[in-house]
């Protein structure tokens, strides 16, 4: 039986789950990764999930990292994954962001805790701007992997994975997984944190053409919403707080 595993997740959406809707009982991939390691390690886990949706990478340096490392007893595992709502803002500085990232590695490494980064899913092929966000995005994805190589850290390239650009794996407002695309993104997290079971091979894509009313309903449930929230300064994590504050056990 492998050793306990005391797991607890920081970031944003992403690994806070929306989209998931799925019959799990810890939803997003932060949660299926949980369930998978007591599944395949035979492992008594433990799982916590402090992330907030709408959170810029300082906000989860900030407000979640200590947290995190403040729990009692303290985790033996953190995954890290953060940075996709800051290629959406109109500046975006790699450097300013991977220099605070790097000294919160070397935090969690002189706690004798593993770390585990992954980059953003990369919305862009359905999003406005697309070419824009996945030229950030794969920058991003550069840099997080290049320090996780320095650390020795683990790495999920989760932005380009060859197949979660499908519009398949995206919920309706195509900023955010589905159940799949969060069932994917645990088997590749679990394969390369834990070294458990290669990823299951997708089904080949299915593809038709786009709606004009599918388009303009998306453009109106979505992207305005979106975009007002960006005008007033707002975030959709306003006063929200995090979903497992506390050791969960996975069973």
């Amino acid at each position: 039986m492998h050793d306990a595993i005391r797991y607890v997740a920081i970031g944003d959406s992403f690994s806070e789950g929306i989209g998931d809707d799925g019959a799990v009982p810890f939803p997003g991939w932060t949660g299926r990764l949980a369930s998978g390691m007591a599944r395949e390690l035979d492992a008594d886990v433990s799982y916590a999930n402090l992330a907030v949706r709408g959170r810029l990478l300082a906000g989860v340096l900030d407000g979640q990292l200590d947290v995190a490392l403040a729990l009692d007893p303290a985790p033996t595992l953190i995954t890290f994954c953060a940075g996709g709502n800051d290629l959406l803002r109109p500046r975006f500085d790699v450097r300013t962001l991977i220099d605070p990232l790097e000294r919160a590695a070397a935090k969690v490494r002189d706690r004798g805790i593993r770390l585990a980064l992954l980059s953003p899913a990369d919305p862009s092929a359905g999003l406005p701007l697309g070419h824009l966000i996945n030229f950030r995005g794969d920058a991003w994805a550069d840099a997080v992997a290049d320090l996780a190589d320095r650390h020795g850290l683990p790495f999920v390239d989760v932005s380009r994975d060859p197949h979660l650009k499908r519009a398949e794996f995206w919920s309706a407002d195509r900023l955010h997984m589905n159940p799949s695309g969060h069932q994917r993104v645990a088997e590749l997290a679990l394969h390369a944190i834990e070294d458990g079971p290669a990823p299951t091979e997708p089904a080949p894509a299915r593809t038709g053409p786009k709606r004009l009313a599918e388009e303009l309903r998306y453009y109106r449930e979505h992207v305005l919403p979106w975009v007002q929230r960006r005008v007033t300064r707002r975030s959709s994590g306003d006063g929200r707080s995090a979903t497992f504050p506390d050791w969960t056990p996975v069973r």
